[in-house]
């Protein structure tokens, strides 16, 4: 019993689950949660966010994700951070178990199975070339479910049960479409590789690839249904994604280049390798991620390439890599496991420190003001979040604030999301709310008045926040301690103070 435990992969597949998680570390309402958070909370409590709710909802309206988040809720009546937590937790057990499947039928020894797994685990957080990803994010972006679902696919049809992944790659496209396109992508890819057809399959492969470019990008545009893309960009739309470095393809640094090809390289010689070695299943699979990469790749050359085409580099096209990263490390884990490490305790419990010390180090760094796990009901001595906590247990819900177009990037701030985190309303920042112009473009003259109102924020005074009042609305601020002359401050910590504008 004992030992088809651990090797059934349900021993493994709990242990790294934590290990990852703890490695990780959780940080709900920071980065791109602003959004995903806040919308969900919208979706509870439809008095929340009246000045600023297009900020989120133009962005998750080609997802069900907040939609699902929020009837889980509901039918649970658990708390919104305890749905989150829990909602993370079962993406990586999902993550790690789809993983463990699919090693299963890439590598009979358990040593690689194990490699693979423990690989992955300890480089959740491994940053995917220039495109501004993790493997998993440290909150519970829909992207972590449906990278799950995903795998889940392309283990049914390494199983040869094709038509059980059909299901799987739609629930992934409707939590995250773009993910969900490069899924359904790849695992077409995948089972032309594993099918007696191949050699046909590769020749329709070349003849597509040697279409016109806007042939070639027709498909990738359809999958969002977005006119705004078809239309011209203006100016301040253009503004906003000149802070989006990662969507400009022929402005990567060089190394951001060779994380984008050289993975590429390398699963060409994994084709290599695998054939000398037997191993005609990993073979394929390899081919297809090759294949998936170079065709990929070739999209992103082009959308990124004539300037006519500059609205279509928001579909992010080198964000591919993400599934090629996956597959590397846990293809890379599993060689390491199988020629190396083998059944070696002193050797396994070096690469684990090598592997987890390190990420879990970087972790405190990005996030050195914030506790590792921030967990429901968990004090805080980050003075920004104590902030967050009074104005959303004591300010009204439609109070409208201002905090600086730059706040997130204040020192100790951690990149936290006040709309997200104090549930109030806020003015644009230059920091997230690009994310949202990305997809939203019709935003982009407000984003640009409200930057552009805001400009000078450290030297404002009484009659700059007046300006933000008569202007916009804006009737509460929070600001560093001391606040400026004339401002009536309920409340204030060591370091910021929540301010009325009279």
């Amino acid at each position: 019993m004992t030992r088809r435990f651990f090797s059934s992969g349900v021993f493994p597949v709990l242990l790294f689950s934590l290990l990852g998680f703890l490695t990780m570390g959780y940080h709900p309402g920071a980065e791109d949660d602003g959004v995903y958070l806040a919308s969900i909370k919208a979706d509870l409590n439809p008095a929340l966010f009246p000045h600023d709710a297009a900020w989120f909802q133009l962005q998750m309206r080609s997802s069900i994700f907040d939609t699902c988040m929020a009837h889980f809720v509901r039918a649970s009546h658990l708390s919104v951070d305890w749905a989150e937590l829990l909602g993370q937790i079962f993406s990586l057990l999902l993550i790690m178990a789809a993983s463990w499947s699919i090693l299963s039928r890439l590598f009979s020894r358990a040593s690689a199975r194990w490699g693979g797994l423990a690989l992955l685990s300890g480089l959740l957080t491994l940053p995917v070339a220039g495109t501004a990803l993790y493997i998993a994010d440290q909150y519970l972006h829909p992207r972590n479910p449906a990278t799950a679902l995903i795998l889940f696919a392309v283990a049914r049809i390494l199983a040869r049960r094709r038509v059980q992944a059909v299901p799987l790659l739609l629930g992934a496209f409707l939590l995250h479409p773009m993910m969900g396109a490069f899924g359904i992508s790849f695992c077409c890819i995948l089972a032309l590789t594993h099918s007696s057809r191949a050699r046909s399959a590769a020749q329709s492969l070349r003849a597509s690839l040697s279409r016109r470019p806007a042939q070639v990008a027709a498909p990738m545009a359809a999958l969002v249904p977005l006119g705004w893309m078809f239309q011209p960009p203006s100016s301040a739309w253009l503004d906003a994604m000149s802070t989006r470095h990662w969507f400009h393809l022929y402005q990567w640094t060089w190394y951001e280049w060779l994380g984008a090809l050289g993975p590429l390289v390398l699963f060409g010689l994994l084709i290599r390798l695998a054939r000398r070695n037997g191993n005609s299943t990993l073979a394929r699979f390899a081919a297809a991620v090759l294949i998936y990469g170079v065709f990929q790749q070739l999209v992103a050359m082009i959308l990124n390439g004539p300037r006519a085409l500059v609205v279509l580099s928001t579909l992010e096209p080198m964000r591919y890599l993400h599934l090629v990263y996956v597959f590397l490390v846990l293809i890379g884990g599993a060689l390491l496991g199988q020629h190396l490490l083998q059944a070696r305790a002193a050797r396994w419990a070096a690469f684990l420190v090598l592997i987890y010390g390190p990420m879990f180090a970087v972790q405190r760094q990005l996030f050195a003001a914030t506790p590792h796990l921030e967990l429901p009901g968990r004090a805080t001595s980050n003075p920004w979040l104590q902030s967050f906590d009074w104005v959303r247990r004591n300010t009204p819900t439609g109070a409208f604030f201002a905090l600086g177009p730059r706040y997130m990037a204040e020192p100790g701030e951690d990149m936290h999301s006040f709309r997200a985190l104090a549930e109030r309303s806020v003015l644009a920042d230059a920091l997230k709310d690009t994310s949202v112009i990305s997809k939203a473009p019709d935003l982009a003259p407000l984003w640009r008045r409200q930057i552009d109102a805001q400009a000078g924020w450290n030297g404002f005074q009484l009659p700059d926040f007046e300006r933000l009042k008569a202007q916009f609305g804006v009737d509460w601020v929070l600001l560093a301690y001391p606040p400026p002359a004339g401002l009536p401050c309920p409340w204030r910590n060591q370091g910021l103070s929540v301010c009325r504008i009279p």
